[in-house]
């Protein structure tokens, strides 16, 4: 989300039980004496103020309140620097008890987390939305738990649709096609469709453009098919009747995901592919936006990208039940509900989404609330995807440009290299 999921790092949020619900009592089966966890987790603020840290000792200073043999040592860390600190943590011996991040599945790869059924409830683990569960899984065990989450839809200026003449948004290629071939000749100076497949976050803007066409970056076993049928003729298409006719970006290959949102944010482009942060600065921008269901091929996606952050839970330091303990009190309702309320992020609980899609406090968002159950995500559960999301982000958007099919199948088989290799 890289501040991932939607230009933050996103998903994990913490939901919680209410005090009274979660865990068994005051001892939460730590077999007598006190205990201290430690808690290190990602940074969603952009200044001092509006710091995780606050939330977090909030939650941990409730927790303890209800658990009093159990304390929760916090340490929040910016993006740009977890991974690299959590990675000298566990080679240094220094291993956190929970962690909440962007990814998990290195960590499992390592034998380092406990599965989620030994940290989590059965009816925490209920309460999760079972897409964004299932992408928690390694070889169908569940080690990511969800923490926070965002999806894709398809966001357009209205007012740009109205000086083009066009009355609704699109919902197949074609359509998109026809209407960015109006913006081009009724609003000069503007992009039509903004198309980012430059390194910021190219594996995300392809996958999506993958899905319209029945294709993805893996099959259903798994496997990559970079270089699908399917796929090659997503990149054909986009060479041949967005990018050659001049209705995207000159060269998208070079284009970031922060310049479409800032180009949209400014009235500069008329339509592209987003997540919920970009209704905040829409609306800073006193754009007149409207979100609707991402074009495919045919007809509307059905399944859309979605993103997720993640917590997890290592063994080392053998403290389950307390973990377990403090992971029930931290995805209550109301600690959830707070956290994503505070960063505009998505739920991953059913009663946190419930909560937000039926109080009508949260109408800007109730387009994404509905494509939360049918998300589509990367391979997450492959320790190779690391490294072939890396490769994705360098060369991918040269598909548009250059001969897609080679270019992909490029691709396939660095992906292929680094299955090998893992």
């Amino acid at each position: 989300m890289n501040k991932r999921l939607l230009g933050f790092p996103l998903l994990c949020a913490t939901a919680a039980l209410t005090l009274t619900a979660c865990g068994s009592g005051g001892s939460s089966g730590s077999g007598g004496g006190s205990v201290t966890l430690k808690l290190v987790a990602a940074d969603y603020g952009d200044k001092a103020s509006n710091s995780s840290k606050g939330y977090w000792d909030g939650v941990a200073a409730a927790f303890t309140s209800a658990h009093p043999d159990i304390k929760v040592d916090v340490q929040v860390i910016n993006w740009n620097d977890i991974d690299k600190q959590v990675k000298t943590m566990i080679q240094s011996g220094n291993v956190p008890d929970v962690l909440q991040t962007g990814g998990y599945a290195d960590k499992v790869a390592d034998d380092l987390l406990y599965k989620a059924e030994d940290v989590l409830s059965t009816a925490t683990r209920a309460n999760l939305i079972a897409t964004f569960a299932d992408a928690g899984k390694v070889k169908d065990t569940q080690y990511g738990i969800p923490f926070v989450s965002s999806a894709r839809a398809f966001f357009y200026n209205k007012a740009l649709f109205q000086q083009a003449g066009i009355a609704q948004p699109p919902t197949t290629w074609d359509e998109l096609k026809a209407d960015a071939e109006k913006i081009k000749a009724k609003v000069p100076g503007v992009v039509p469709y903004a198309l980012p497949l430059g390194p910021e976050e190219a594996q995300g803007e392809s996958m999506i453009w993958e899905l319209g066409n029945g294709g993805g970056h893996t099959d259903r076993s798994g496997a990559y098919t970079v270089d699908s049928p399917a796929n090659v003729d997503t990149f054909s298409w986009l060479k041949a009747n967005l990018v050659q006719p001049g209705l995207t970006y000159a060269n998208p290959a070079s284009t970031d995901r922060k310049t479409a949102f800032a180009d949209f944010a400014a009235g500069k482009t008329a339509m592209l592919n987003g997540h919920p942060s970009l209704i905040s600065m829409s609306t800073e921008g006193k754009v007149d936006y409207g979100v609707a269901p991402i074009p495919g091929k045919t007809g509307p996606l059905k399944s859309t990208l979605g993103v997720a952050d993640w917590t997890m839970a290592f063994k080392k330091n053998g403290h389950a039940a307390q973990i377990r303990t403090f992971l029930d009190f931290a995805y209550a309702k109301e600690n959830t509900l707070k956290f994503v309320e505070t960063y505009n992020l998505m739920p991953v609980t059913q009663d946190t989404l419930k909560e937000m899609s039926t109080g009508g406090k949260h109408k800007d968002l109730e387009p994404f609330f509905a494509l939360l159950p049918g998300a589509a995500f990367y391979p997450l559960g492959d320790t190779a995807w690391d490294a072939v999301s890396a490769e994705l982000k360098k060369g991918i958007g040269s598909a548009v440009a250059d001969d897609p099919a080679k270019v992909l199948g490029d691709l396939q088989k660095k992906a292929q290299a680094a299955v090998a290799d893992k």
